[in-house]
C-alpha cells in the first residue's frame, strides 16, 4: 500500500490532494511507471517565484511640482514591485496615477495585464466604478439638478423598501446561479443598493455641452455592496491559490487562475456585477428623465475600474478608461473622463498604442491623501474653502456637510492632466461638458453613529478625569 510518507519521499508537496490521490492509487494498485504517470496528472504545479526583474511598464505621466514628483516616485516604486508578479506581462500608468496602498499595490491610474490570471486586488472593492452620460436636450440645468437631488441616494446603506427600484429578473437569475453571488446577503444588497451612489468621489453632475449647448447628466459610482462582497470572496479564493502557487507574491497581488472552475465563476460574476452596475446608473437616469418629462437625446457609459479580457490576457484597470472596442463589445459612442466638480467633463475617443495598452486616464487623480489634504488646509474653515472653490457652480452635498477632500484643490491640476492626455497621445477630446453643478455625498460620517459613540466616550472620559482632578484638589486642600 502506498502511503503519504511514500509520496513525501518522492518529493511531493503535501496537501488536501494527498487523500484523493492515495485512494485512487491504492484502489487501482498503481506502481512504477503507472504510478508516476498518474501523479504527474494530479500533483500541484511547482511554486512560481517572483520574476527576477520587473516587467517594463509605460509611463504616461510627468511632474510639474515637487509634490507631484514625490507622488510619481512612489507610484513607480509600487509598480516596479508589482511587475515582478509571475503572471504579469505588461503595464502602464496614466497622468492621473496616484498611490492606492502599500508598496506593490496597483496605483489608481494603473493598468496591469496578466496571462491566465484574474487579480481581485487589482480591481479593488469598488468593482466597475463607472460613469454614465445622458443628454437631456435643452432642459434647464437647475431643474435637472433639483429633480436629481430628490431622486438619487448617497451615503451608507440602501433604499427603503418603498423607494427601491426593481431588480431585473435576469440579473437576479445570474446571481443565484453563481457561487460567488448567490448568498442572501448579496441578493439583499442587489435590491437595496440599486439606484444608490455611495460616498467618496462619486457624484451626480449636471453640465452643458460645449458643442451643442444641450444639458447633460453624468453619474459616477460603482457596484456598491454587491461588488464589495464579491471582492471579499475573490480575495479569499485568490489567497488560497497564492499560498499554493506563489507564496512569494504579495497578498494584494494574489490571483485566481482563469481556467480553473473558480476562475470561470469569478469571471462570470464580474460580468454580472458589471450588468448590475450599469443598471444602477440607468434607473437613476431614467427616473430623472421621467420626472422632467425630458426626452433622451444621447446616452453612453463606460467603466474605469474593472478587468478586461483579450484572449488569455486579462487587463486590470484600476482607474483607467478603456478605449479599445475589444474590451467593451457592448459599448458604442465616446468615453467619459471627469476631472473635478468645477471643471468640464471630457468626452473623448482614442485608439490602442504601444504605450497606452488601449486605455486613457479616468480623471484627475490626487497628489495627497484625503487626510494630508485636509491638514494642508488648516487655518481655513470648510465654509471658506467651499465658497472659494465652488464659485460659479451649484455644488451640493447630499448630507449638507462639506467634504473638503472632494473640493477641486484635492485633485491634480485639471489643465495639466488634460494637456498630458494630448502630449502622451492617450485620447482626443471631442467635447466638454461644462459644469452647472453637482451633488456629492459630503462628510456624512460627522453624524455617523460610530463617530457619535466615540465622541461621547471621549467626553465621558474627560468628564471623569475632571471629576477625579477636582476630588484630588479637594483632598489636597483638606490636608492643608
Amino acid at each position: 500500500m502506498v502511503t503519504g510518507k511514500d509520496l513525501l519521499e518522492l518529493g511531493l508537496k503535501p496537501g488536501k490532494w494527498f487523500k484523493d490521490a492515495l485512494e485512487h492509487i491504492n484502489s487501482n494498485d498503481l506502481t512504477g511507471d503507472a504510478l508516476h504517470a498518474y501523479l504527474d496528472t494530479v500533483k500541484p504545479a511547482p511554486e512560481l517565484p517572483l520574476l527576477a526583474q520587473p516587467v517594463a511598464f509605460h509611463e504616461n505621466i510627468r511632474a510639474d511640482t515637487a509634490v507631484e514628483q514625490a507622488n510619481i516616485d512612489y507610484v513607480k516604486q509600487s509598480m516596479q514591485r508589482l511587475m515582478r508578479t509571475p503572471t504579469v506581462v505588461a503595464g502602464a500608468i496614466m497622468p492621473d496615477a496616484c498611490p492606492a496602498g502599500p508598496l506593490g499595490t496597483i496605483p489608481v491610474g494603473g493598468v496591469v495585464a496578466a496571462r491566465n490570471a484574474i487579480h481581485p486586488g487589482m480591481h479593488s472593492a469598488d468593482i466597475c466604478c463607472s460613469v454614465m452620460l445622458t443628454n437631456l436636450g435643452k432642459t434647464d440645468p437647475k431643474t435637472v439638478l433639483d429633480a436629481a437631488q430628490q431622486i438619487t441616494h448617497f451615503g451608507p446603506g440602501g433604499r427603503e423598501p418603498e423607494k427601491q427600484f426593481a431588480l431585473p429578473a435576469e440579473i437576479e437569475a445570474e446571481m443565484r446561479a453563481n457561487p460567488f453571488l448567490n448568498s442572501e446577503r448579496s441578493l439583499k444588497m442587489a435590491r437595496e443598493h440599486l439606484g444608490t451612489q455611495g460616498d467618496g468621489n462619486h457624484f451626480l453632475y449636471v453640465g452643458v455641452s460645449r458643442n451643442t449647448g444641450d444639458t447633460v447628466l453624468v453619474t459616477h459610482h460603482g457596484s456598491r455592496g454587491v461588488g464589495a462582497v464579491l471582492y471579499g470572496h475573490g480575495m479569499k479564493v485568490a489567497e488560497f491559490f497564492r499560498r499554493e502557487l506563489s507564496p512569494e507574491t504579495d497578498p494584494a497581488n494574489a490571483w485566481i487562475p482563469s481556467e480553473t472552475p473558480e476562475g470561470v465563476n469569478y469571471w462570470n460574476a464580474l460580468q454580472t456585477v458589471r450588468r448590475w452596475t450599469k443598471q444602477n446608473h440607468l434607473v437613476l437616469h431614467d427616473a430623472i428623465a421621467a420626472a422632467l418629462q425630458a426626452s433622451v437625446q444621447q446616452r453612453c457609459w463606460n467603466e474605469h475600474n474593472f478587468v478586461f479580457r483579450d484572449g488569455d490576457v486579462f487587463y486590470h484597470a484600476k482607474g483607467a478608461t478603456p478605449l479599445d472596442p475589444k474590451f467593451m463589445p457592448d459599448i458604442t459612442g465616446p468615453r467619459i473622463i471627469p476631472l473635478n466638480m468645477a471643471q468640464p467633463i471630457l468626452i473623448v475617443e482614442g485608439a490602442t498604442t504601444e504605450s497606452n495598452l488601449g486605455f486613457a486616464p479616468h480623471g484627475a487623480g490626487r497628489n495627497l491623501s484625503r487626510t494630508r489634504h485636509k491638514y494642508s488646509k488648516i487655518g481655513q474653515t470648510d465654509e471658506q474653502l467651499f465658497a472659494e472653490e465652488t464659485q460659479g457652480i451649484d455644488a451640493r452635498f447630499f448630507f449638507n456637510r462639506i467634504d473638503i477632500s472632494e473640493l477641486p484643490s484635492a485633485y491634480k491640476n485639471a489643465e495639466d492632466v488634460k494637456q498630458q492626455i494630448t502630449d502622451f497621445k492617450l485620447a482626443t477630446v471631442l467635447d466638454e461638458i461644462r459644469p452647472y453643478g453637482c451633488i456629492m455625498a459630503g462628510d456624512w460620517e460627522q453624524d455617523a453613529p460610530w463617530r457619535k459613540k466615540k465622541l461621547a466616550k471621549a467626553a465621558a472620559a474627560l468628564e471623569a478625569q475632571g471629576a477625579a482632578d477636582s476630588q484630588a484638589d479637594g483632598s489636597a486642600l483638606a490636608e492643608e
